[in-house]
């Protein structure tokens, strides 16, 4: 394909009457689609529905610790749960506290926590002048929106290959006290599918911040979720390697079961060290007796250990794999070689980034919406709904069907080269 940068005014006015064309013919049919969120589709929580039929009226409910998990105790999780949840994290079990179903919840509580009682005693962040927290992007929303909502000033350091830019991440960590933490999604990230590098991990562990209280928010969202069994990132262990660097205390780590059993159902976790745990424990024994223990046992019978978890997964990944491909593939069959957008192919996670022309993705999503396709927002991978160059998208292929997939992507592509042909006529017109 020829660049349509290097085509004429009157060679691209031909192509977008053809697409114009091509674009009314979608948007009669009048349709409905959504690829707003990373929902797991209707067949991936299908795959979990054996875990409803686990404990019923006859089971025996009392876990191994001896306790009836219809009442009251066990404020940090049952063995069992905690077993499974820190063999898929790969740290010790007593590293490990099990919450509610929401890892998104415990950040949240984290970043609470900090802002009323600081971290281990430090001066709660609301008493100081200015709290900043680094983002790396584009990135997750639902991170930034956390930050934002507490009013703490957030800084972008830009995503590489080998995960964010450490230079940047040192720079800022290791000279400014007022920097308290950085959001991290280090494996098949969100929206990139990237994972950190061993040099980026260590680097991370090396740190030497300013702020005694200065803490990494680890969101290893995406462990176990490969999409191939051939091809699989591999992601050294961060607790490990902070124990190492003598930053014991520098790092919380969080994960849930989210998408792999039941989003609305599953169970999340914490992992840090023995004295961030006692610090969370503080303020969980006034919050809380305890997390629902019928729900982790639940889970713990259902999977067993972490090899039955892994098998589960790749149930899901055969049914995700196909729409990553379609999606792949129609990227590359309709766009490659014509210079109005790149992409990354992830080896696992939820998302697909698409990155347009400057100045274009706004317009894109719109277009996708004017023909019956919901997006996610341009701009959401970036803090405060903000991206400069107003570039980056997120494709999230995992809720359509195939076939709503298929169409999706038709209606994507011919939105970015609608708006980029009119971007690209609007260069000429002002030269």
């Amino acid at each position: 394909m020829i660049p349509y940068e290097e085509l004429s005014k009157e060679e691209l006015l031909e192509i977008k009457s053809d697409l114009d064309a091509q674009f009314e013919a979608i948007k009669a049919k009048g349709l409905n689609l959504d690829m707003s969120r990373g929902k797991p589709s209707t067949e991936q929580l299908n795959l979990s529905m054996e875990m409803m039929d686990v404990l019923t009226s006859e089971s025996d409910l009392v876990c191994e610790e001896g306790v009836d998990c219809r009442n009251y105790g066990v404020l940090d999780g049952i063995k069992e749960a905690k077993q499974l949840l820190a063999d898929m994290m790969e740290v010790p079990k007593d590293n490990i506290v099990i919450f509610g179903n929401s890892s998104l919840n415990i950040m949240y509580d984290t970043i609470a926590r900090s802002m009323t009682h600081g971290v281990m005693g430090s001066t709660p962040w609301c008493k100081l002048d200015k709290v900043k927290f680094l983002c790396p992007v584009p990135g997750y929303d639902r991170h930034f929106a956390i930050t934002e909502y507490f009013g703490i000033e957030m800084i972008n350091i830009p995503m590489t290959p080998t995960g964010p830019d450490m230079d940047l991440v040192e720079k800022y960590v290791n000279n400014d006290p007022a920097v308290k933490g950085i959001w991290c999604v280090p494996k098949y990230s969100n929206p990139q599918g990237i994972t950190y590098s061993d040099v980026t991990v260590h680097r991370f562990a090396a740190l030497k911040p300013a702020a005694e209280d200065f803490r990494i928010f680890w969101d290893n969202a995406y462990g176990i979720h490969h999409l191939y069994e051939d091809k699989q990132d591999y992601l050294i262990e961060i607790l490990m390697e902070c124990k190492k660097e003598g930053n014991p205390d520098m790092v919380y780590k969080f994960s849930s079961t989210s998408k792999i059993s039941f989003p609305g159902s599953g169970i999340g976790a914490i992992a840090a060290s023995d004295a961030n745990l006692e610090d969370i424990r503080k303020q969980m024994r006034i919050q809380t007796i305890g997390h629902d223990k019928l729900n982790q046992l639940r889970h713990a019978r259902y999977f067993k250990d972490i090899h039955g978890m892994v098998q589960h997964m790749k149930r899901h990944a055969d049914i995700l794999r196909p729409k990553f491909d379609m999606v792949l593939s129609s990227l590359d069959r309709e766009l490659s070689g014509l210079g109005i957008g790149s992409w990354m192919a992830p080896r696992g996670g939820y998302f697909i980034s698409f990155d347009s022309m400057e100045g274009c993705a706004k317009a894109i999503v719109a277009k996708a919406k004017e023909a019956g396709l919901v997006m996610t927002n341009a701009g959401a991978t970036f803090p405060y709904g903000k991206d400069p160059k107003d570039s980056n998208i997120r494709i999230a292929p995992s809720y359509p069907t195939v076939e709503e997939l298929k169409t999706a992507c038709e209606i994507f592509t011919l939105s970015v080269k609608l708006v980029s042909i009119d971007k690209l006529l609007s260069n000429i017109l002002n030269i």
